[in-house]
């Protein structure tokens, strides 16, 4: 396994984040095309998790939120890969990036069907429930 990023949205690892993102939001999720791919990309720093034989498997998204803050976003695997640890393996390596980029804090809106698994990686709620894109979400932080 082995992870990439760029913030270029013009070359290969972009597109395959794409790939996965329209697989898992717009396909899986019905997420409009038009929510998910938003204007912040340019602005982005896009991460993918590829297997040895070079299939991506997994992608989420840094977007600078307010100083010493990062926003991670559009976290997904594809349904193939599931259970597998390969979610765990790019926030830790998205959260290596931000902690040697200066940043202190990480927030997120996570699905609230994904919330323990962010538990697990130590983030913890703040605020009330809220929709995004039709599904139900809650802030969550993690100081690194």
């Amino acid at each position: 396994m082995y992870t990439r990023h760029t913030n270029n949205t013009l070359n290969k690892i972009y597109s395959d984040a794409l790939a996965i993102r329209k697989q898992v939001f717009i396909e899986e999720q019905q997420v409009p095309r038009k929510r998910e791919i938003d204007a912040d990309e340019p602005h982005a720093i896009h991460f993918v998790l590829y297997t040895e034989q070079k299939e991506a498997v997994a992608t989420v998204r840094l977007l600078a939120a307010k100083q010493n803050t990062i926003k991670l976003q559009r976290m997904a695997v594809v349904k193939q890969a599931r259970k597998k640890g390969y979610g765990k393996i790019i926030m830790k390596e998205a959260e290596s990036y931000a902690k040697n980029n200066g940043y202190h804090k990480i927030i997120l809106g996570a699905q609230i069907t994904a919330r323990n698994f962010y538990h697990n990686l130590g983030y913890q709620e703040e605020g009330d429930f809220f929709l995004d894109a039709g599904i139900q979400h809650i802030t969550m932080m993690k100081k690194i």
